[in-house]
């Protein structure tokens, strides 16, 4: 038996019903927290600083010193980068600090434990990873282009010196300076991914640093063609296809290699979208 409802006194008006907000509303102020949080950390700030100091200085440094070489070679010297390779030769120690940021969009509120109020305010934890997900992939996106075209721009400008710059309207420079600054946002969602995962700040960067710098590093050391036969899965190298203008013949086209390059990241999300809802935070 129901209850009747109270009567309505004359002169009064019954308060309408609450109704729960459209999702699209919701969305909307969720990404909206998401944005606050992550720019209300020094970190943020820190991490994309030392990107670019590291992308454009090191690129920079790289071009000139091998552009000095070039000009009285020694003897038996290896073959010369080609000038697009040189302009990012400082994103695979950037491409650590962009991790990084990353990570710590999800650890830093996690080691405060203000993650909790989080997940209790947004009971959707999938939402939650979505929002972060998508500030701090629009951030290092945003920061990776311009990285990447000041960096091609700085090193052009060197080896024009040279008689050896490119122009961006040569065929396939454009794209490739557009696929270095999307990189970077592979690797800091590939950076997230990992700290909702582990949920340790130490942790998912020693993954990070692993996975984009470490094991490369040690898989070109073994004989061929074993190290291109691993390598070719590996983010950084398949980044290194994608702004070279001679791609290598003995590694996966740039189009599968893109494909490498966004499955890194789209597997660690899928992870961390796992745990995030399996455990308690």
């Amino acid at each position: 038996m129901t209850a009747a409802a109270p009567p309505v006194l004359p002169g009064s008006t019954r308060p309408p019903s609450r109704t729960a907000p459209a999702a699209a509303v919701r969305a909307r102020d969720l990404l909206a927290s998401e944005w606050i949080k992550l720019w209300s950390v020094r970190s943020t700030y820190a991490a994309l600083s030392i990107a670019a100091v590291l992308a454009v200085g090191l690129s920079a440094l790289g071009t000139y010193l091998t552009a000095a070489a070039a000009a009285h070679p020694p003897h038996g010297s290896p073959p010369l980068p080609d000038a697009l390779t040189l302009s990012f030769s400082g994103f695979p120690t950037a491409q650590l600090a962009v991790a990084v940021l990353g990570v710590l969009a999800f650890t830093a509120e996690q080691s405060t434990g203000l993650i909790r109020t989080t997940f209790v305010a947004v009971p959707r934890r999938r939402a939650v990873l979505a929002a972060k997900a998508a500030t701090a992939g629009a951030v290092a996106l945003a920061a990776g282009e311009v990285l990447a075209f000041a960096s091609f721009f700085l090193t052009q400008a060197i080896l024009s010196g040279h008689q050896r710059g490119l122009s961006l309207a040569h065929p396939g420079v454009a794209g490739a300076v557009l696929a270095g600054g999307f990189y970077l946002a592979v690797v800091a969602l590939l950076g997230l991914g990992l700290g909702a995962a582990l949920r340790s700040t130490a942790a998912a960067i020693a993954a990070a640093v692993a996975l984009t710098y470490l094991i490369p590093e040690i898989l070109s050391l073994l004989p061929s063609p074993w190290n291109g036969r691993i390598d070719r899965f590996l983010p950084l190298t398949a980044a290194q296809q994608l702004v070279s203008l001679h791609p290598r013949t003995d590694m996966f086209a740039p189009a599968l290699s893109l494909l490498v390059v966004i499955g890194w990241a789209a597997a660690a999300l899928a992870a961390a979208c796992v745990v995030i809802t399996r455990r308690d935070a």
